[in-house]
């Protein structure tokens, strides 16, 4: 198993690069730039605009553009400021020693710090969303094919068709409509109220049993989706599973329905689960950013999104990269939990 781990991630790295060559050349070939956007505010000469392209960069071609973002270009003598004097402000070290440069657009603060500030808002919908997934699609499902052709079966089938096919910012704006607007039960936006935050001196939410009002409505509207994924498949996988003749033999045996279900029934049922478990991280991630964005959640996504509007080149190719790496390693993820749910399976 360890080696094929390795062996994996060795051939991930040219798929890596891939995408953030494919990436890179096609945010390059936006129209305009931070500069021509910071260019719209008049008192803007256009000297200083100039000046703010060699700042960033911006001057050369893209594919150098790409080297200085992967290997740096704090090794590069430049005059920035004009002075005739080698400056390195606005130096950068590359990805590949860890810097994802300063943003354009935001007070040219360390992208690396940015994640780390809007990464644990988008964590917590992430593994709400998913729990909630797993935690109630995966019991429908097996009970839906135990059932089959009941009510239960035919009540949460329409429910599954309905969730998959409602979109979520229309899902998310309704919630609000109802339980924020109407009946005033929820708060309509943000991840915790302003005097909580400044209760705590402005550095942040309290503990999120403080604040779960304010994550009801955008887990419910991350979450839902997922329920009726995970409750069909589980549904599909259990049909196929409760004919065999494993099956048979253990009740045969006397064991309880609930032993054979959801033991031995169940654990076979799940492996094409695994399947989707993996690249439901990758889907999460990129969910929430319709969801970040409806309900002005602090988090990684809604700033990816904010970033692309705003063409700020070293925060979307961050963005990028952690969607590049979260896909890849739930593809492996997925692969992993093939051998655990199932022990037939074995890498070589």
């Amino acid at each position: 198993m360890f080696r094929y781990i390795i062996r994996r991630l060795i051939q991930a790295i040219p798929t890596f690069f891939g995408i953030t060559l494919l990436s890179y050349f096609i945010m390059s070939a936006a129209p305009g730039g931070p500069a021509a956007i910071l260019a719209f505010d008049p008192s803007l000469p256009q000297g200083e605009r100039e000046r703010l392209e060699r700042l960033w960069g911006l001057d050369d071609p893209w594919v150098v553009q790409y080297v200085h973002w992967l290997i740096g270009d704090d090794w590069r003598q430049r005059d920035l400021s004009g002075d005739g004097e080698p400056d390195s402000w606005g130096s950068r070290q590359g990805i590949l020693r860890g810097d994802f440069g300063q943003s354009f657009v935001r007070s040219r603060r360390p992208v690396i710090e940015m994640i780390g500030q809007f990464i644990l808002p988008t964590l917590e919908l992430m593994i709400a969303a998913l729990a909630l997934g797993l935690f109630f699609g995966i019991p429908i499902g097996i009970i839906a094919a135990i059932r089959r052709g009941g009510t239960f079966d035919n009540v949460t089938r329409v429910f599954a068709v309905v969730f998959n096919a409602i979109p979520n910012f229309w899902l998310g704006l309704i919630l609000i409509l109802i339980f924020a607007s109407w009946l005033g039960w929820l708060p309509t936006s943000q991840r915790c109220s302003p005097t909580a935050s400044l209760a705590r001196g402005g550095g942040g939410c309290p503990p999120i049993y403080e604040r779960l009002e304010y994550m009801i409505m955008p887990v419910f509207t991350l979450g839902t989706v997922y329920i009726a994924g995970y409750s069909r498949y589980m549904r599909t996988s259990m049909l196929d599973v409760i004919g065999q003749d494993y099956i048979r033999t253990a009740h045969a045996k006397g064991l309880s329905s609930r032993m054979v279900w959801f033991r031995h029934g169940a654990r076979n049922a799940m492996i094409p689960i695994a399947t989707f478990l993996g690249p439901t991280i990758t889907g999460l991630l990129s969910g929430s950013v319709i969801t970040e964005q409806i309900f002005s959640w602090p988090g990684l996504g809604r700033q990816g999104l904010q970033a692309i509007i705003s063409l700020d080149y070293p925060f979307v190719m961050a963005f990028v990269v952690i969607g590049s790496v979260a896909t890849i390693l739930g593809y492996i993820l997925s692969d992993i939990l093939y051998a655990l749910i199932d022990p037939r399976i074995r890498f070589s």
